[in-house]
């Protein structure tokens, strides 16, 4: 069965960084389009970052030139390198995967993913 465990999170002052790492297994993990979302409490699921099967990626605007997003198919793993980081980024933030998708497929809405992980928070402190 499809797995998805984020790890990373934790508390830094703005301007500080930290590294999200997402760990797939149960499927096909190359063959796959991933992407990282974030979500506070009262508020719908936003898409951060996104990465296709053949590496390409697309990122929200919010983040663009702060936040990384890269995988390594050798680990089926997902990261998000997140530098600048200021208060508004504070969220739970949710790996995402579609387990097969076609190249070009950078999608960061909701629905285009099936599997998520359990989330891992970030808190922003000003």
């Amino acid at each position: 069965q499809v797995q998805l465990v984020e790890s990373g999170g934790g508390s830094v002052q703005s301007g500080g960084s930290l590294k999200l790492s997402c760990a797939a297994s149960g499927y096909y993990y190359s063959a796959s389009c991933m992407a990282w979302f974030r979500q506070v409490p009262g508020k719908e699921r936003e898409g951060v970052a996104v990465v296709d099967l053949n590496g390409i990626t697309a990122a929200a605007v919010s983040v663009k030139g702060r936040f990384t997003i890269s995988r390594d198919n050798s680990k089926n793993a997902l990261y998000l390198q997140m530098n600048s980081l200021k208060p508004e980024d504070t969220a739970m933030y949710y790996c995402a995967a579609r387990t097969y998708c076609r190249g070009g497929d950078i999608y960061l809405f909701p629905r285009f993913y099936a599997f998520w992980g359990q989330g891992t928070q970030v808190t922003v402190s000003s």
